[in-house]
């Protein structure tokens, strides 16, 4: 039996490793023009879509030093991006990873089911994920913390009467994505 510890092979797969765990903690960006503005994509070591955020974003994601520059792994988010603001593509099939609180992935994951064309509020999220009306301030604060605007879609949501309240990227982005997609006026 060979002893691990003076094996060569043990060395290699040591780096192997090494490298595997150092490469997928690297985040990668690129940027996408948009009607928005200039989107900023990350993703992780897997490809994996980890933000999209909007010029001035309040708690949205900059450039680091550390992050690589890497167009590859968004080229399909380029493209449904384009397609959306094109009027195209009304469901974005993207690999995205957040890492939030369960509480704050409950509300994201609910916001997946809001459909394109249409716009829910608040108390509607609460009600989804089991939350009790005074957690509806709780919800918009998970909403506001949303990684991936656009993509996952918080601009969709507004106040009980209808106002078009909090959004992280800014209220005329919010009701310019409304607008494109045609849901002023349609609460689900």
């Amino acid at each position: 039996m060979t002893d691990p510890t003076t094996d060569p092979r043990t060395d290699r797969v040591t780096d192997l490793v090494t490298d595997l765990v150092t490469d997928s903690a690297t985040v990668r960006w690129t940027s996408v023009e948009s009607p928005l503005g200039r989107l900023l994509l990350t993703a992780d070591g897997t490809g994996a879509l980890t933000s999209l955020s909007v010029p001035g974003q309040k708690g949205g994601r900059t450039v680091q030093p550390e992050w690589r520059r890497d167009p590859g792994p968004f080229r399909a988010a380029g493209e449904q991006l384009a397609a959306y603001f094109a009027g195209e593509l009304k469901e974005f099939q993207l690999e995205f990873r957040t890492s939030g609180t369960d509480f704050r992935e409950r509300v994201w994951n609910a916001l997946d089911s809001v459909p394109y064309g249409a716009t829910t509020t608040y108390g509607e999220i609460a009600a989804r994920i089991g939350a009790s009306r005074p957690a509806v301030r709780a919800v918009g604060g998970a909403i506001g913390a949303n990684p991936l605007l656009v993509v996952r879609p918080c601009h969709r949501v507004i106040g009980a009467d209808g106002s078009m309240t909090g959004y992280a990227g800014g209220l005329e982005r919010k009701v310019l994505l409304l607008t494109l997609e045609d849901a002023l006026g349609s609460v689900e």
